[in-house]
């Protein structure tokens, strides 16, 4: 996952851009960038690190400019050089600058395309700079001296008939305008929104609309599936839909855990969706386990505290917060290695002894992944002294991994894969292991006043909605994404990035 924004103003930019970005962190820890537009220059500061790191005073000085773009990166192949900091750039034609968040399954053939079709050079192994090169060689082949509504929007229809996968996009073309279009699934989020000025009307898009509500900006709706967005230099909006047969399927996932839970997504406020999580979960105790013994309930911060609250609520049981969160250290799945992530979860949370000693205790996480990080609660929360530790995940099994833009681990390093519930819990020390029931965790999203009929639910069931995913794809990635490749790609990307500097 990344976070993407990109703001058509009447002053200079950087600072909203700045602060989007901020909003949009917990996206991507991993780079950050900004690139704007003045006079017909382009001014890009992009870097490894959080926002807060990357941008400087003296960077923020150059980024001038009324419109301009932004990006937080999450690496979906274990990637962490510099190199591959968004967003992207090409000079021809216009001068194209994209912001990607996603993932392409084909994205092996279009960079064989690419080279020996449309005559274009990719430099990194990024699937965004692919994407960018199809959509600057569909903008370039329209011919015109000056980009048209009508050919901006041409571009993305043909980047939606060569591109398969999830992906939100924003793309600036350089004196002309910002464009913002999503894939014919509506796999990965994007929003657009307005906010009125002394000097006239600002647009800004963005993953989030959360990003939008802090900046002062009014929601005007999320892109659908396909369709595009056009904001002008000159601040004139225009959208279209651009794919023959699109087809919402968003990413449910978003709603689990990727989400700020104060954002609303596809008409989906993911706060009451994650109430409505733990008030099913409440419901599955209440059918399993009638005369259960949980003495309190308390969350594994941060995103698993909505669902916890509720369930504690509908269980009638005390809600606690039991651990204390170093809010400096990263979210642990992201890290390459087992070692590092077992380091960091002592180094990420504190149980709050009082809270555990002689109770049965049910702790509430998001999901389970690897299950590293919930072995290790549960070693704390014994430690601390529960009676017994009951666990429960407000997501259903994790069994499958993700092919659009979410850097899961490869499917044998994933805990429930081809295991019981049963054994899941043996492996991670819980007296009692309770998964969401997926037809649950769909009423839950798609359930409330904005009724959505069909997610992407692959993590959990193995069904990926293009349509594309077979068994040789899923090796492929398997070999990307095991622990041993990413340690690898990680000191490989070390060394380059040593160089560079």
């Amino acid at each position: 996952m990344c976070g993407i924004t990109g703001i058509v103003g009447k002053s200079n930019v950087n600072q909203a851009l700045y602060d989007a970005l901020t909003v949009l962190q917990h996206r991507g820890q991993d780079a950050a960038g900004i690139v704007t537009s003045h006079d017909g220059r382009l001014f890009l500061r992009k870097d490894n690190g959080l926002v807060r790191d990357v941008f400087q005073q003296r960077h923020m000085q150059r980024l001038v400019g009324h419109m301009g773009i932004g990006h937080v990166r999450y690496p979906t192949a274990g990637s962490s050089t510099s190199a591959e900091a968004q967003p992207f750039y090409v000079n021809s034609p216009y001068g194209i600058t994209l912001a990607h968040n996603g993932n392409l399954t084909n994205v092996e053939q279009l960079a064989k395309e690419i080279y020996e079709s449309d005559l274009r050079h990719v430099n990194t192994n990024s699937d965004s700079e692919v994407l960018l090169n199809v959509f600057a060689h569909e903008l370039a082949v329209r011919g015109k001296l000056q980009p048209t509504e009508e050919d901006v929007f041409a571009a993305v229809s043909h980047v939606h008939s060569r591109c398969v996968g999830g992906y939100a996009v924003v793309a600036m073309i350089t004196g002309y305008g910002i464009v913002g279009f999503r894939d014919p699934n509506g796999i990965r989020p994007v929003v657009f929104g307005q906010r009125h000025t002394d000097e006239g009307v600002e647009y800004m898009i963005a993953s989030e609309s959360v990003a939008l509500d802090v900046l002062g900006f009014t929601l005007i709706r999320d892109l659908a599936p396909g369709e595009a967005v056009y904001i002008t230099e000159e601040g004139k909006l225009t959208t279209k839909q651009c794919a023959t047969n699109p087809q919402l399927k968003p990413c449910i996932f978003e709603h689990v855990y990727l989400a700020r839970p104060d954002s609303i997504m596809d008409g989906v406020s993911v706060y009451k969706a994650r109430l409505r999580m733990g008030e099913k979960l409440a419901e599955k105790i209440r059918r399993e386990r009638p005369e259960h013994d949980i003495d309190v309930v308390i969350p594994i911060p941060d995103t698993s505290r909505t669902a916890a609250l509720e369930l504690a609520n509908h269980l009638g049981v005390k809600f606690r917060e039991g651990f204390v969160k170093n809010r400096y250290i990263g979210r642990t799945f992201i890290m390459p290695g087992q070692a590092a992530r077992k380091k960091s979860v002592r180094q990420k949370l504190n149980a709050i002894e009082l809270e555990f000693r002689g109770k049965n205790v049910m702790l509430v996480d998001d999901s389970i992944v690897r299950g590293t990080t919930c072995k290790q609660i549960i070693q704390m929360a014994r430690e601390a002294g529960a009676k017994n530790v009951y666990f429960c995940s407000a997501a259903p099994a994790v069994r499958y991994p993700n092919v659009y833009g979410i850097d899961m681990p490869s499917v044998h390093e994933l805990i429930a894969h081809n295991r019981t519930t049963d054994q899941v819990a043996e492996l991670i020390g819980a007296d009692w292991l309770i998964y969401q029931d997926l037809p649950d965790l769909i009423e839950s999203v798609g359930g409330g006043k904005v009724k959505i009929e069909n997610f992407d639910c692959a993590v959990f069931d193995g069904e990926y909605v293009t349509g594309d995913i077979d068994d040789a794809y899923l090796e492929r990635i398997e070999q990307n994404r095991n622990d041993a490749a990413k340690v690898k790609t990680q000191a490989v990307s070390a060394i380059i990035d040593l160089y560079n500097n």
